[in-house]
């Protein structure tokens, strides 16, 4: 961050749907923003910038949020770190503030809601509590709710379009992941790939395909609950709203 220039950000996020979101959320502030998908590339921008805020997913691929932080800190003991994740409990949220985060912000997240817990580090506003998602517990929920993934990105319909589309890209892909760790009985795996697509949902208004997401990872070993969530992904793709990206 120069003096008379915009922060400079730091974002990791493996799920590309939920990068896409947090950047152009963080870019709104203004803030210019660079993106990791991993603890090596995050310490690899680390040490070629100075950042006036770390944001950091809990779950990456090479490594856990705490364990990234506490690298980045042992070489900047000062910069305000925000955990993100799309667990809800409790002691989840208290694990990674003992790990020295500042706050816990729960996906998905309005883009409002992201820009106040950012600007509350950067001092420019007051500080807010953990972000709450529009949780649902219903299986009967519509396959893409265009209310809530309005909210999320602040009415903004390009934006949603746009996240729909990357979204509806990666899907495929995800499903193999969670199909392949399942046939090895992995559901170390099978909870990581879960909660990356949960979040996703969250941001593009996929609403019974979340609801899919939880009962799989309520019961990972399920094979009723995988074929559920198959089933349940398939009929999303299919009915996938029109739109630019889409």
């Amino acid at each position: 961050m120069t003096p008379d220039g915009p922060p400079r950000l730091l974002l990791v996020e493996d799920d590309p749907t939920s990068r896409a979101f947090f950047a152009a959320a963080l870019q709104g502030l203004p803030a210019e923003v660079d993106a990791a998908d991993g603890v090596a590339a995050a310490a690899a921008l680390a040490r070629r910038h100075r950042y006036a805020l770390w944001l950091i997913d809990a779950h990456l691929p090479d490594g856990s949020g705490a364990e990234l932080l506490a690298r980045l800190r042992a070489h900047d003991a000062r910069t305000p770190a925000l955990a993100h994740t799309a667990a809800h409990e409790r002691d989840v949220h208290d694990a990674l503030r003992a790990a020295g985060f500042a706050d816990v912000l729960v996906k998905p997240l309005s883009a409002d809601a992201l820009q106040r817990a950012a600007r509350a580090r950067l001092g420019g506003s007051a500080g807010v509590r953990e972000a709450a998602s529009d949780y649902r517990d219903d299986a009967e929920a519509p396959l893409w709710d265009d209310d809530a993934a309005l909210r999320a990105l602040n009415g903004q319909r390009g934006h949603v379009d746009s996240l729909r589309g990357l979204f509806v890209k990666e899907l495929p892909k995800t499903l193999q992941a969670i199909a392949a760790a399942a046939a090895r009985s992995d559901s170390e795996a099978v909870r990581g790939e879960l909660h990356r697509l949960r979040a996703s949902c969250g941001f593009v208004g996929a609403a019974r395909l979340e609801a899919a997401v939880r009962a799989l990872q309520a019961a990972p070993a399920s094979p009723d609950a995988l074929a559920r969530l198959r089933a349940t992904a398939e009929l999303t793709l299919a009915r996938r709203p029109a739109g630019p990206a889409a």
